[in-house]
């Protein structure tokens, strides 16, 4: 498998991982009718709670009003186009698997502003009164392919810099 077709099975399977819950938890239990800000006790450190973000991941950037959620599509729609260019020429495994997380992830907030105008989030974690953003499998990838991108910068094995060749310090 080449690092574009890897990259490009990530972005499916984030982009379909991520459309497939909201669907779930927005139209198939319909035993449960969570309205906004309803919580339904799942483990002792998980709930599932209703929450229309109008920002970016984690709650960012939110954006109240058309002209907001036009200027956050606009924003997430260049991301993809850039983030899309990069892995076309992506050379590594771990590089193209991170940016398809990112773009997966990006795609699957970008339908749901698009159809709703704001993003559905529904995972909420907490332990001993500290508690994370409550979030969707989007932005679990976006993290992840970031972490990946950090990793793949950080730790790769060095490459050729310009006025140096690999392995050789002047």
């Amino acid at each position: 498998m080449t690092p574009r077709d890897l990259g490009l099975t990530c972005t499916a399977a984030a982009l379909a991982a991520d459309q497939g819950s909201k669907l779930a938890m927005l139209y198939g239990l319909h035993f449960i009718e969570m309205g906004p800000g309803d919580r339904i006790p799942v483990l002792p450190f998980f709930d599932l709670v209703m929450v229309w973000n109008p920002g970016i991941s984690y709650g960012l950037f939110p954006a109240h009003g058309i002209l907001g959620t036009a200027l956050l599509t606009l924003f997430s729609v260049a991301a993809v186009a850039g983030l899309g260019w990069w892995l076309w020429r992506a050379e590594r495994g771990v590089l193209a698997a991170a940016l398809g997380l990112v773009i997966g992830g990006a795609i699957g907030n970008l339908i749901d502003r698009l159809i709703y105008g704001k993003v559905a989030d529904f995972f909420h974690f907490y332990v001993r009164g500290y508690d994370w953003y409550v979030f969707n499998i989007a932005d679990c990838a976006i993290t992840l392919g970031v972490a990946a991108l950090l990793y793949d910068a950080l730790l790769r094995p060095e490459q050729t810099v310009v006025g140096r060749q690999k392995g050789r310090c002047e």
